[in-house]
Order: C-alpha cells, then sequence, then structure tokens
C-alpha cells in the first residue's frame, strides 16, 4: 500500500479538507454502457469501512457513501493500466461532493490507485464548480440529483463544462427526464429546476447551468404503473458557432421519422451567439415524448467533432427515441437509477414502480443498494391484464421493495 499524500495548500474547502494530488488522464469512457458480462465485485467489510476493488461505478459508490454516512476506501483503481490512478473527472467528481458536504475527509494515495473517502454531512447551499472537460456536466448533475433533496439548506449549483457529449446523459435530459423522475417521490416541486445558461460542446466546453433544489424531511412512496400512450413529441435542436441550416437539416430529418406515427411534433431551434454558444463549434438535438400520464422519454446525440459535417443525427435521435417508447417504463432508461434509490429511501411502505428493460447500470446500482442499505427489491415480468403477451425484448419489469424510512436529520419537519 502507497503512502498517504498531503492535501494541497489552496483546495481546502471552508466546510472540511480539500482534496489530495490531482491526477490527470486522458479519457477513458468507463461506466456499463455497451460492457456485457461485468464481474460481480463483492465489498469487503473493514470496521466501518467498506472496502471496493477497481474504477467502475466510482460514482454511485461515493453518492451511496454520503448518503448511508458509510466510509468506503476503493483500492487497484487502474493499477494495471498505462496511466494507473484516478482520471481528472473523477478527482473533480470528489471535489464536487466536498463542495456540498461538511466534515467529508479523503486521501489519494500518491500513485492515485487508491482513495479513502469518509463522507460529512450534507450540507448544500450555493456552489459554483468548474467540471472536468473529460466528461459531461451530466455525469456531476445526476449525482447532485441523488443527494440535493437531503441537504441541509436547498441547493443552488452552478455547473460549468461540457452540456452535451455522447457518453453522458445531457443537461436537456437531466432538466426533462430525471427531474420528471424526481417529482414522483416528493410533495412540492416549486423550487426544482434546472437552467441551462450556456452551451457548450467538446472539446473545450463553455457551458453553464444552474440547478435549484428544495431540501425535504422525507420521500413519499409510489405505486407507479400506468405510463399510459405518447400523446405528443418535444424537442431542442442547436448549432452552436456552425451555420444555422445544419440546426435546420436536423430537426428536418427527426420530424420525417416522428410525423410518421404522431401528428403533434414540435421541435424548436436554439441558434445562440457569442458566449453563450460555448468554445466549441457543433450541433445536436434532444427530443422528448410525453404521454398522457406525464412520463417524459428522451432521447439525445450531438455532433462528433471530429465529423462535425454530419446532420443524420436527426435521424439517429428519431429512431433511438421510438426504440425508448417501445420498451416503456414509468421513467425513462436514464433515469432508473434514480427511481430505484427513492423508493428505497422512501418509508416504510411499499413502492412499485414498472421500468422497462433494465440497464446495466441501473442493476449494478441494486447491487450497490444492497451493499449499502441493505435494500433487496422483488423484480418480476410486468404485463397488463388488457394487453397481448409482450415479446422477449419488450418485457417489462415490476420493482418493488419496502423503504428504509430513510429521513433527513439536518432538516427539521414542518
Amino acid at each position: 500500500m502507497g503512502r498517504k499524500a498531503g492535501f494541497n495548500e489552496g483546495e481546502k474547502s471552508k466546510k472540511g479538507p480539500g482534496i489530495a494530488k490531482k491526477h490527470k488522464e486522458s479519457l477513458r469512457p468507463n461506466g456499463l454502457k455497451g460492457k456485457k458480462n461485468l464481474p460481480i465485485v463483492t465489498p469487503i467489510k473493514k470496521g466501518e469501512t467498506l472496502l471496493f476493488q477497481g474504477s467502475t461505478l466510482f460514482r454511485q459508490r461515493l453518492v451511496l457513501s454520503v448518503l448511508s454516512g458509510k466510509p468506503v476506501k476503493i483500492i487497484n483503481i487502474r493499477k494495471s493500466h498505462d496511466k494507473p490512478g484516478l482520471h481528472e473527472y473523477e478527482v473533480s467528481l470528489v471535489r464536487l461532493l466536498d463542495k456540498i458536504t461538511n466534515g467529508t475527509v479523503v486521501e489519494i494515495y500518491e500513485d492515485g490507485t487508491s482513495i479513502f473517502f469518509q463522507p460529512g454531512l450534507l450540507f448544500g447551499g450555493t456552489i459554483e464548480h468548474d467540471c472536468s472537460l473529460e466528461r459531461g456536466i451530466g455525469y456531476y448533475l445526476e449525482a447532485l440529483i441523488m443527494l440535493s433533496l437531503f441537504c441541509k439548506k436547498p441547493l443552488h449549483a452552478t455547473l460549468r463544462g461540457v452540456t452535451s457529449n455522447n457518453i453522458d446523459p445531457s443537461v436537456d435530459t437531466c432538466k426533462t427526464s430525471m427531474i420528471g423522475a424526481m417529482k414522483n417521490f416528493i410533495y412540492n416541486d416549486e423550487n426544482l429546476e434546472i437552467t441551462i445558461k450556456k452551451r457548450g460542446l467538446l472539446p473545450n466546453g463553455g457551458g453553464e447551468i444552474f440547478f435549484k433544489c428544495p431540501s425535504v424531511y422525507h420521500l413519499k412512496p409510489v405505486q407507479l404503473e400506468d405510463f399510459g400512450l405518447v400523446k405528443k413529441v418535444r424537442g431542442t435542436a442547436y448549432a452552436l458557432r456552425v451555420a444555422p441550416y445544419r440546426a435546420n437539416k436536423v430537426v428536418e430529418k427527426a420530424k420525417g421519422v416522428m410525423l410518421k406515427y404522431i401528428p403533434d411534433v414540435f421541435i424548436t431551434i436554439d441558434q445562440r451567439k457569442g458566449i453563450q454558444s460555448g468554445n466549441s463549434p457543433g450541433f445536436g438535438v434532444h427530443l422528448t415524448a410525453e404521454t398522457t400520464k406525464g412520463v417524459i422519454y428522451s432521447a439525445e446525440k450531438v455532433s462528433n467533432p471530429d465529423e462535425p459535417t454530419t446532420e443524420d443525427i436527426g435521424l439517429e435521435v428519431a429512431q433511438w427515441l421510438c426504440y425508448k417508447i417501445g420498451q416503456g417504463g414509468m421513467v425513462d432508461p436514464s433515469s432508473q437509477a434514480i427511481a430505484l434509490l427513492f423508493m428505497a429511501l422512501g418509508p416504510r411502505d411499499v413502492s412499485k414502480i414498472v421500468l422497462g428493460e433494465l440497464t446495466e447500470y441501473a442493476i449494478e446500482f441494486l447491487r450497490n443498494l444492497k451493499t449499502f442499505f441493505k435494500v433487496e427489491f422483488m423484480l418480476d415480468y410486468y404485463k397488463p391484464e388488457n394487453s397481448e403477451e409482450e415479446s422477449e425484448t419488450q418485457r417489462k419489469v415490476l420493482a418493488s421493495c419496502m423503504g428504509i424510512g430513510y429521513t433527513n436529520f439536518n432538516k427539521r419537519p414542518v
């Protein structure tokens, strides 16, 4: 085991210790997207500390560590890689968690292959954070969405970086699908919103968003089974530092697909200029399909920095949205982990939700929920009484669990 590195001066938070030495590396898109047959990593309990190995599911483990109050130690982080240790975007995530908590202790070993994380209390308040350009703002915003409801003070966060890429959920997806899923579990969503002030694409970013979220004392149980039928399709196409006709072509391609199935299709064009258009040229599109029950499915795609002249992304994103509609469920696949988390943290009552095909990210999240909170879900195939038998590829999952009665002890009940 390596020697522990000291904290850098000037990077210490007013609320707690700072972050140790930063390790910059090139982007390696980790996560579960596209990976099959992932090994099940069994955590080792060493006293009160949970011990994990490897960089997989790094964000999940830190978020659940903050919510559960259990310290974690992660070792052998890319130890056999050419560039071992934590990536820059992972260190940036640790810094963000340190900003919204009070009393967090972080120790990163000199070679960057091991980290000890002892969470503090969720404080919230007003923060600003410059996200790493290796990952999108959505990578960090999803973590804030999971944590912000349980802060002592309402969270007002300003994040800067890349608003859309083809790896992480975009800010538009967080604003529509994730916030929509979040509203099912709280009683008052009046001060819950995401505002896109500037858009920014790879490689230089330049985007800026504002996230506002209230703090709650506890969540509510849910019984979400009827997701309804799609009633309208909405979308936003944006062109940043490129000719406006590219966004028009993207809209034309996307509408050509969606109008075959539903007449109510409306896609706006967000043409930004100057500082609001970020630091890199590019274009993209984000589509949403809203059902009669208020469920929102999202699909998105942005131009590749290496091939910025391809307008076929409008066709691709429309087909991807049709696939998500076919999968069904009460939340978009990108929001499955958020829904499962809030069900587990809900009151001591049974909560149920119908989901489309479980993503591998959600499956691993279920395993981590069991590790940190001892919560087990009952999963069964869902088939409505008045529907015909569905094919193997369109089976939906009925997930149910008993909540642990998690309460925000930093906030007094009203």
